[in-house]
């Protein structure tokens, strides 16, 4: 079901005094400093059909990503790619200012955050997603859905994707080249090709101050959000802007800076996770 949000409630004028009273002693009304995340657990595999999925709780903010492969045609103007395809979708349950409607816009802007931090530097080898070229590659989707909404859903987005496609894995395929038949072969699995490990990190403006992965109190009373998508080497592979509050130079310079920092904290716990999770289950077969 799609959904349309509905205006936030409004937040005092004395709540936002109070969230800036705090930020000018370096506090947060959560108790984190102005660079401090919350807490992230990540729980993998939730989804037993699908390819690789993943549950992200970061802080009270909850969504899940799944990861489906399917063999199907090639776009026109790339014949010799796989293709990568992301969407999200806001369950009715996540947020009482959310109810039915028509397609939810945000929710249409997490997914082409994602997607382009994703395919603008190639994180994932598309090419290799390739069966026969112009004719079957295998067709990658992401889907995410929020299901809990305490604010900076862009970044838990992100992490449940990368730790979906990490632990993913499809069936090898064999090609009859005179044919062109492909066979799949069930009893064969290999992950999917990741060049690069990208994750986004967001930085909301406040006044003057700013703060990484906002709640979503600070997220109502914000001028402007940042987010940056970093790869594992911290080259930028994205930027997005909202609100209508403006960035000047020194305070872009200050959102990158914590933007990366935060980006090496959820880097950091994915990986954690992921290894822990593959390990896992490579012990498992074996015991098979």
């Amino acid at each position: 079901m799609s959904i349309t949000p509905v205006d936030h409630p409004v937040i005092p004028v004395l709540k936002r005094n109070a969230i800036l009273n705090l930020l000018s002693r370096s506090g947060r009304i959560d108790g984190r400093s102005p660079g401090d995340v919350r807490d992230i657990e990540i729980t993998l595999g939730v989804i037993p059909n699908a390819n690789g999925s993943a549950h992200v709780r970061l802080g009270l903010t909850q969504v899940i990503a799944g990861v489906k492969a399917e063999i199907g045609t090639p776009f026109q103007d790339t014949p010799n790619m796989g293709n990568l395809i992301v969407s999200a979708e806001f369950v009715p349950l996540a947020s009482p200012t959310f109810e039915p409607g028509p397609p939810d816009e945000r929710a249409i802007e997490l997914a082409r955050v994602i997607d382009r931090s994703l395919r603008d530097v190639r994180a994932i080898d598309l090419e290799k997603l390739a069966i026969i070229p112009g004719r079957k590659v295998w067709n990658i989707f992401v889907d995410i859905y929020v299901i809990d909404h305490d604010g900076n859903l862009i970044d838990a987005s992100s992490i449940a994707t990368l730790a979906s496609l990490m632990t993913a894995a499809i069936y090898k395929v064999q090609v009859n080249q005179e044919k062109g038949d492909v066979t799949i072969d069930r009893s064969s699995l290999e992950p999917l090709p990741i060049r690069k490990k990208v994750l986004t990190a967001t930085v909301a403006k406040i006044g003057d101050y700013l703060v990484a992965d906002p709640s979503l109190e600070e997220e109502t009373v914000a001028d402007a959000l940042i987010t940056i998508a970093f790869s594992e080497d911290g080259a930028v592979t994205g930027i997005q802007k909202s609100g209508m509050g403006a960035f000047k130079y020194e305070h872009l310079r200050k959102a990158m800076e914590l933007a990366k920092q935060a980006q090496k904290v959820y880097l950091s716990k994915t990986l954690e996770y992921v290894e822990s999770y593959l390990k896992s289950k490579a012990s498992q077969e074996l015991k098979v």
